[in-house]
């Protein structure tokens, strides 16, 4: 069934904090809900200090998403050149809960959980001289319930190496750091003490718990634990800070490095990796406004969701400037901020941009600020990269509803013909989808993250045009219609 959605309506703002409001020190740029309270310490720390990640060279974001509702699931996670031992640390983790997921939700059965989603999102802690920390939060939401985790990775240019949490902390000084935590954390409501203290005895259990240590903009230290670690999951997760004149005596001599970086920052990250960047806007300007007019010949909006993607956005773009072909890019906010710049080439050439949320969440399961949050913050990204706030949104996996369309006046955007180009990573079927089943005036829904969805454009780009299609925006299609 066709379902052109031509009405406006939507949200509006973006990230959801990892965090709820009894927890303190987030600069909420992980992104994912929190259905689960944070248990905060006493007194405010300052937040965790913001990372600018399109100054990190040749970076790239490692993106897979779905866009079926029966099977939602978002991942990203940064590759930066130098830290390859913690790009596979992260990879393998990453890669070993899509595969559960897709194993238990996606396959079609009977027993598959209806109302799970899987979300995935990355932020940066620090990201300077030779050091690099990034922290990947997890939602695993089912219907019964929501799990949310947050994991930290460290890299050591000094020494090569990937690094835990707990190096943070020196090895001789691990007890007084394990007895300081056990003190703040005892007497909150719903801590199980002898079970913390059975998990701070033995080694692995105190390794699995401690996989999120951050240091704030001041320098304390904030421990962050999930549900159900330390406390009975109905609590909800905890954090500890420890100021920086109590954690610093036990830091390791790479937790005193992170702590300087973090408070300190570098001007830029080295990690001893040769950088092979080339300019990324390869397309021309264009020369002018889109004088095509629907009414009098045949149109088709190619659309393509979760990026910009390097180097896949901007080889995207060469191809379509070959045709003069114009696109809708619906643009996941994490990546328009890794990078900005071929943002910038999409709209130079004269490509519409548009807002597919912060991090890809299924936005009819978050409250209204929590929506609201997802795209305003999306929104902000791209004008800041070009200029101009955009007009439309995407809901990611199609999933929209009154509320979702009340937090906003971004005009929703669904399409006509999807390629599932995420399911079948084939650009000849990719490109047979296109051509077999796409008509006059409708939505294609593509993604531009994945290489075989961008190797499929030029045959779609040729065949099309030979046969008297011309390729024009979303808001385009509907002004002339």
């Amino acid at each position: 069934m066709r379902t052109h959605v031509l009405v406006p309506s939507l949200l509006l703002l973006g990230s959801l904090s990892l965090t709820a409001a009894c927890s303190s020190g987030s600069d909420g740029s992980s992104g994912v809900a929190g259905a689960d309270g944070r248990h905060g310490s006493a007194a405010t720390p300052s937040p965790v200090r913001s990372i600018d990640p399109s100054k990190i060279e040749d970076l790239r974001i490692v993106s897979d998403n779905s866009e079926q509702s029966s099977c939602p699931f978002a991942a990203s996670y940064p590759d930066v050149p130098g830290a390859e031992a913690m790009t596979a640390t992260m990879k393998k983790d990453v890669e070993e809960r899509l595969s559960g997921f897709r194993s238990d939700t996606c396959g079609g059965g009977s027993d598959s959980p209806e109302g799970r989603e899987l979300n995935i999102s990355h932020q940066f802690l620090v990201a300077s001289g030779d050091l690099l920390g990034v922290r990947l939060t997890t939602l695993d939401h089912a219907a019964a319930g929501s799990g949310l985790s947050s994991r930290t990775y460290w890299y050591d240019g000094q020494a090569g190496a990937y690094r835990t949490a707990l190096g943070l902390v020196a090895g001789n000084s691990r007890e007084a750091f394990l007895a300081a935590l056990k003190d703040r954390l005892k007497g909150r409501e719903g801590v199980d003490t002898a079970a913390l203290d059975d998990t701070f005895s033995d080694p692995a259990s105190r390794t699995t718990v401690l996989d999120d240590m951050a240091f704030t903009a001041d320098g304390g230290l904030r421990v962050t634990f999930d549900r159900g670690d330390v406390g009975v999951p109905a609590a909800g997760a905890y954090t500890v800070v420890l100021s920086r004149g109590t954690v610093t005596p036990w830091l390791s001599a790479f937790g005193r490095r992170v702590q300087r970086q973090t408070v300190t920052p570098s001007r830029s990250l080295d990690l001893g990796a040769t950088h092979t960047s080339t300019p990324t806007a390869a397309a021309p300007t264009a020369s002018g406004d889109d004088d095509t007019d629907c009414k009098k010949v045949t149109c088709i909006a190619l659309t393509f969701d979760d990026g910009p993607a390097a180097p896949e956005t901007a080889t995207l773009l060469t191809y379509l400037a070959q045709y003069r072909a114009r696109a809708t890019f619906f643009t996941v906010g994490q990546n328009v901020a890794a990078h900005p710049d071929l943002v910038r080439a999409e709209a130079r050439a004269g490509h519409e941009v548009g807002n597919h949320s912060w991090n890809h969440p299924d936005l009819t399961k978050l409250t209204p600020e929590q929506v609201a949050s997802q795209l305003s913050r999306t929104s902000a990204a791209i004008k800041a990269a070009t200029g101009k706030a955009p007009t439309l949104f995407r809901p990611p996996y199609g999933a929209v509803n009154a509320q979702v369309k009340a937090a906003t006046t971004l005009s929703p955007v669904l399409w006509d013909v999807d390629t599932e180009d995420w399911k079948y990573r084939d650009a000849g079927k990719v490109a047979q989808t296109v051509i077999s089943k796409a008509g006059r005036n409708d939505v294609v829904l593509m993604h531009d993250i994945h290489p075989t969805s961008v190797a499929a454009v030029p045959q779609i780009l040729r065949t099309l045009t030979a046969r008297g299609y011309h390729f024009v925006t979303v808001s385009h299609l509907r002004a002339t219609l």
